[in-house]
């Protein structure tokens, strides 16, 4: 295993290999409706969301993605013969 492999991930549902990206969830949109409409309840979208931020899988969102290094990557990696 290289350098390169040490930081990267695998999804065990697609096969994609690389750096989970970060998701917030909701609608940016609504929230700054609720922002321009009502204070309070623009607070508590806000916080919500930032709350429910999630590094999921680059291609299709999953959140189960696992080290390159750790004994259940290796099998995966192995799986779909990367």
């Amino acid at each position: 295993m290289s350098l390169w492999d040490m930081g990267k991930k695998i999804c065990p549902n697609c096969g994609t290999v690389g750096t989970p990206v970060l998701k917030t969830q909701g609608s940016f949109i609504i929230e700054v409706f609720l922002w321009l409409m009502f204070i309070v309840p623009g607070l508590i979208y806000t916080v919500w969301r930032c709350s429910s931020r999630k590094y999921v899988c680059p291609k299709f969102g999953a959140e189960n993605m696992v080290p390159l290094s750790s004994p259940r990557g290796k099998k995966i990696r192995l799986e779909y013969q990367l």
